[in-house]
C-alpha cells in the first residue's frame, strides 16, 4: 500500500489493512524526559487539537474530494448542524462521508453547537450507514467533538440511544470504513461515528473517554490538575498507536493543520484513499468478524479459572417438615424456647380433679346470676 514516505507514521499492520512504514517514521518508544516537559507537551498536544482555526470536515472533504453532495435530516426530529454527511468521490472511491463540524468563528460555533451533535445528528449519522450498505458504498468518518450535547433536550430525546444504536449497527456494518480522528475525539459522542477497520488520526490529534478537565474534577475534585490527567489518560495520537487504538498517525505540514488545510486534506486524502484501496476487496464476512474482534479485545485482562465448590442439595419445605416430625420434635414453641405442652401437674389425679372442682364452682356462680 502505497503512501507518502514523510506524511504517515504507522503501527505495525493489521491482516491485510495497512501496510509498514518507512523505519525512519516508526517511533518506537516515548523519549525520557522529565514531568513538567511531559506535562507540557500533551497539553500542548491538547489546545491544538481544539485550535479552532483547524480545518474540520466539510473542508477537509472539499479538499480532498470531488461530487460532493451533502444530505439533511433524520427523517425523525430535524437537522443537526453539528453533524454533517453525504456524498464524495476520494480519488477512485465514491464513498459516504460523515463527521462532525465545527465553526471557525464565535457565531459559526454556536450554530454547530461547538460540533456537540444532539440525537438527531446521531440518528442522521445512521441513516447515512444503513444507505451506504444498502448502495454498496464505503464510509469514510471524521472525528473531532469535545463529546455529545450534554443538555437536557438531548437526554428527553434519546440521546444514550442513538450513540449506542450507531454503535451496533457500525460493528455489524457490510461495508468497509475508515476513521479519521482530526481534533478531539471525546467520549461516547466520538465512538458514535468511530467504529472503523481502519483508524487514522492526524499528529496533533487526541482522542480519550473524557475531556482532561473532567477527568481532573473526578480524579482530585478540581479542574486544575487536567495537564496531570492529560498526561495520565495517553491521549495523544502516538500514544493511542501505541496501545493500538489507532492504526496510523498521518504528519500535519509546518506547526499544524490550522497552518495549511489544503496539505493537511491532500495527506489525509491519500491515506484514505489507500485503505479504501485494500479494504473494498476484502470479503464482507471476514471484513465485518475482523472489525467486531478488533473492538472486542480492546483492553487488556487476565482470566483465571476459580476452584470449583461443591454445591450442598437444598431440602424443599416438603422434606424439612418431613423431617422435624419424625425426629419427634415439637413443632410450635412459646415463651423462650418452652414448648406448647401440658403442665406436668395436669397428668396427675389431682391435678385432673382440681380441674373439675373449678368447672363445677363456675357453673354455681352463673347460677347464682
Amino acid at each position: 500500500m502505497a503512501k507518502a514516505d514523510t506524511d504517515v507514521q504507522e503501527s505495525a499492520p493489521m491482516d491485510a489493512q495497512a501496510a509498514p512504514a518507512a523505519e525512519a517514521n516508526v517511533i518506537d518508544e516515548a523519549p525520557n524526559i522529565d514531568d513538567e516537559a511531559l506535562r507540557e507537551a500533551v497539553w500542548a498536544r491538547v489546545q491544538m487539537a481544539r485550535n479552532v482555526q483547524r480545518p474540520h470536515t466539510l473542508e477537509l472533504v472539499q479538499g480532498m474530494a470531488t461530487d460532493v453532495v451533502e444530505l439533511h435530516g433524520d427523517r425523525r426530529f430535524g437537522d443537526d448542524p453539528a453533524l454533517v454527511g453525504g456524498f464524495a468521490t476520494i480519488g477512485e472511491h465514491r464513498v459516504v462521508f460523515m463527521g462532525h463540524q465545527k465553526g471557525n468563528e464565535v457565531e459559526e460555533n454556536i450554530r454547530r453547537n461547538f460540533g456537540m451533535p444532539h440525537p438527531e445528528g446521531y440518528r442522521k449519522a445512521g441513516r447515512l450507514l444503513k444507505l451506504a450498505e444498502r448502495l454498496g458504498l464505503p464510509v469514510v468518518t471524521f472525528v473531532d467533538t469535545p463529546g455529545a450535547a450534554p443538555d437536557a433536550a438531548s437526554e428527553e430525546r434519546g440521546q444514550a440511544e442513538a450513540i449506542a444504536r450507531n454503535i451496533a449497527d457500525m460493528t455489524s456494518l457490510r461495508t468497509p470504513i475508515v476513521t479519521v480522528i482530526t481534533g478531539e475525539g471525546g467520549s461516547g459522542g466520538a465512538l458514535a461515528i468511530a467504529v472503523g477497520d481502519v483508524v487514522l488520526a492526524l499528529e496533533n490529534a487526541i482522542y480519550s473517554v473524557i475531556s482532561p478537565e473532567g477527568c481532573a474534577s473526578i480524579l482530585w475534585r478540581t479542574s486544575d490538575m487536567a495537564q496531570q490527567a492529560a498526561v495520565a489518560m495517553r491521549l495523544t495520537a502516538r500514544e493511542q498507536q501505541a496501545l493500538g487504538v489507532i492504526d496510523t498517525v498521518i504528519g500535519e505540514p509546518g506547526e499544524g493543520a490550522h497552518g495549511d488545510p489544503d496539505e493537511t486534506a491532500r495527506r489525509l486524502g491519500e491515506a484514505i484513499e489507500a485503505q479504501l484501496e485494500a479494504l473494498v476487496h476484502l470479503d464482507l464476512e471476514t471484513l465485518v468478524q475482523a472489525r467486531y474482534t478488533r473492538y472486542r479485545e480492546y483492553g487488556a485482562f487476565t482470566t483465571k479459572d476459580l476452584p470449583v465448590r461443591e454445591r450442598r442439595e437444598r431440602q424443599n419445605w416438603v422434606e424439612r417438615l418431613r423431617a422435624v416430625l419424625d425426629s419427634g420434635q415439637s413443632v410450635l414453641n412459646v415463651g423462650e424456647g418452652g414448648r406448647l405442652a401440658p403442665d406436668a401437674a395436669d397428668d396427675t389425679e389431682e391435678g385432673r380433679q382440681s380441674e373439675v372442682d373449678g368447672h363445677a364452682h363456675l357453673g354455681d356462680e352463673e347460677g347464682d346470676k
